[in-house]
């Protein structure tokens, strides 16, 4: 017996941190560290999504997932 159940199809599923989305929006622009679960970052918040964060370092950009992110500093 074919069961239409049986053929699931892949979502994505994401968890959003809206406090630390609203703390990067908040310093947009701004110089930062970013302590991750790899290390840290530090440049310029060039832009914030919900999954992740832009970070502009003198000719870099990196693209850090919020998921990662362990805290965050002004500079």
């Amino acid at each position: 017996m074919n069961n239409q159940n049986d053929h699931q199809v892949p979502q994505m599923i994401s968890s959003v941190d809206p406090y630390v989305v609203q703390t990067l929006q908040s310093v947009t622009g701004s110089e930062v560290v970013i302590e991750t679960t790899r290390g840290n970052v530090r440049g310029t918040v060039a832009n914030v999504l919900p999954d992740h964060v832009v970070i502009e370092s003198s000719n870099s950009t990196f693209f850090v997932r919020i998921q990662q992110i362990v805290w965050i500093m002004p500079v």
